[in-house]
């Protein structure tokens, strides 16, 4: 373990007092000193006595001419009275200075230097402090100096060659007896060498050969020297700094703003205009200047400079090269502010730089009234998202009834719907007493029933097919018997999803009456059109109003109906219908050998 040895350096503050002694004369009594010296145990020190560190008051060489004497007291910590010094090989005097070497825990304490003769008398105090060797830590490779440890700083520039000379050598020497002292290197607790070949400890020197940013850090230099038989040692820090070498520019430059840069600024608010800097590291010439100008005038010279100031903070230091932040402050700022030309300004000793804040007034948009205008178009579409939601159908029956195609005048069909059902079962009632009644009396379509619409004698098969084809709409009334109690409402099914396929001149609609089982034969058929078929589920006495959704939901699948007479279906009364029903009975009673079959498969699956 190394020691470390401080020295702090500054303006005594002297405070002046007139005090007597004992005897005669006069003394004052200049307080404590500002310097204080702090010391590591067993290190080295010396205490100059402060009267000397101003030479226009007191030499050393004068006071000793006219007839003066410096006297050395001490006084120790907790005591009221100093002591005089007993000087010996350890503690000894050199002129001015009081040599300790080295120190020790106990030497601790303010000491007196008295310059008297016998017609005056003045004194001053300074401390000392000596750091036990346990308070220093040494954590890996990075020393943790005591509190009390100054550092002196060194710049280097990069890629240049320079000297280290570690400070006070010279003392050393004065003090050794058998030769010349010898300077021992650290860095971050590493002795010398340092495992390269760029520094190099040439004599009591440190040679950086070539500096590289890596080198930047804290060194340590320790000094031997020999006194009275004993080797004797105190040590000294070094900071070293890499900045940028000699032949980098170093003319001063403004970053901010660009040459393109436009400042957007706000009447009537307070403005604040940024102003960056680069200013490089210039040996011995510190000159780093910056400020605004406002229509060429220094702001102390505007009539309104009181709605002007400037501030200057430092950003950031890299290798020497110092930015600066400078922020104009416009108090109130008026649109008349926009043609004045406000500049930014640097300069050092190498040169100047200037350039001019483009402004340009911010365009305020009416955040109010965009406000409420975006409030009322979302709050409209979601009103119009919930009524299509919920009155989709009544917007498409509106839509149809004003835009929609009449088909009656293109297509030459005589029907507009053709109901196919389960003869005989609770679906013949719901189509002729419901679905029949609602379609011709109160939405006037024309309706074809085969068993009411087919004359006598003919052939099943073939009226089945020209009904169908000559109408619009192919209403299909599911049920859980359909295609199980006979063949004609298959056939009118098989018809209509061929039509539709074929032709496309029919729309097959299907009305779910009664809930259907999985294993229903027509699947099979209603699977190949899945895509194009419109299911719509009856609900019972919820269905039954026509304001339901259910006539609704039909209405929209039904051709456009813009008036007009019914056809065949007016014709007809309730006597007729019932004539037909008995005749469409015996032609059900006519089918064929693969109907019967198809009637046997039906049975089984629902057995």
């Amino acid at each position: 373990m190394f020691s470390f040895f401080w020295v702090l350096m500054g303006g005594a503050s002297l405070a002046v007092s007139q005090t007597s002694d004992q005897s005669e004369s006069w003394c004052y009594d200049w307080g404590e000193s500002s310097e204080a010296v702090s010391v590591l145990e067993g290190e080295v020190c010396w205490l100059s006595c402060p009267l000397f560190s101003h030479p226009s008051v007191y030499n050393y060489t004068s006071t000793q001419s006219a007839g003066h004497a410096l006297f050395w007291y001490r006084l120790p910590h907790g005591h009221a009275l100093e002591e005089p010094l007993l000087l010996s090989s350890r503690l000894s005097k050199d002129r001015e200075r009081l040599w300790l070497q080295p120190a020790e825990v106990m030497d601790g304490g303010n000491y007196i230097c008295m310059l008297r003769n016998k017609s005056s008398c003045s004194k001053i105090s300074i401390r000392l402090t000596v750091t036990r060797r346990d308070n220093v830590v040494v954590h890996g490779d990075r020393c943790q100096l005591p509190v009390a440890v100054a550092t002196t700083k060194a710049i280097i520039p990069l890629q240049v060659s320079d000297t280290l000379e570690c400070p006070d050598l010279q003392e050393a020497a004065k003090m050794s007896d058998v030769g010349p002292p010898n300077v021992t290197w650290y860095q971050r607790c590493r002795r010398y060498p340092f495992g390269n070949s760029d520094r190099q400890q040439q004599g009591t020197s440190l040679r950086f050969h070539t500096m590289v940013a890596s080198y930047q850090g804290l060194y340590v230099c320790t000094i031997n020297y020999s006194r009275n038989g004993r080797t004797l040692s105190f040590t000294r820090s070094i900071n070293v700094t890499a900045v940028y070498p000699p032949w980098v520019p170093k003319e001063p430059s403004i970053l901010f703003p660009a040459l393109e840069h436009v400042s957007i600024v706000r009447a009537g608010s307070e403005v604040r205009l940024l102003c960056r800097g680069l200013f490089p590291f210039i040996l011995r010439k510190p000159l780093k200047d910056m400020w605004w100008t406002v229509d060429g005038k220094m702001l102390e010279h505007l009539t309104d400079h009181h709605r002007f100031s400037h501030t200057v903070s430092e950003v950031h230091e890299d290798f020497g090269d110092l930015t600066l932040e400078s922020v104009l402050l416009v108090q109130d700022f008026l649109s008349a502010d926009l043609s004045r030309e406000f500049n930014c300004s640097v300069r050092n000793d190498r040169g100047f730089e200037t350039r001019r804040v483009q402004l340009q007034e911010e365009v305020l948009l009416p955040s109010v009234e965009l406000g409420c205008i975006l409030g009322v178009t979302l709050l409209l579409m979601f009103s119009l998202f919930i009524i299509y939601h919920v009155f989709w159908l009544e917007i498409l029956l509106i839509y149809r009834s004003w835009f929609g195609t009449d088909e009656t005048h293109t297509d030459h069909k005589d029907y507009d719907v053709y109901i196919s059902y389960v003869r005989n079962s609770e679906e013949e009632n719901f189509v002729l007493f419901t679905l029949r009644r609602v379609l011709e009396n109160e939405l006037r379509y024309s309706v074809c029933i085969f068993d009411r619409d087919s004359l006598p004698g003919g052939t099943i098969t073939d009226e089945t097919l020209s009904f169908v084809s000559r109408s619009r709409r192919l209403l299909v009334v599911l049920s859980g018997d359909y295609g199980c109690r006979g063949s004609q409402a298959l056939l009118e099914l098989q018809a209509g999803i061929d039509s539709m396929a074929r032709v496309g001149n029919l729309r097959v609609i299907l009305i779910q009456y009664r809930q259907t089982p999985r294993n229903w034969p027509p699947l099979r058929e209603l699977r190949r059109a899945r895509l194009a078929l419109v299911l719509i589920r009856w609900k019972g006495a919820e269905s039954e109003q026509l304001t339901s959704r259910f006539w609704k939901r039909l209405r929209v699948e039904l051709p456009v109906r813009r008036g007009g007479a019914m056809r065949k279906a007016d014709q007809l009364d309730s006597e007729n219908q019932l004539s037909l029903k008995e005749t469409s009975e015996q032609k059900s009673l006519v089918t064929t050998s693969g109907e019967r079959e198809h009637e046997h498969e039906c049975s089984l699956i629902q057995s």
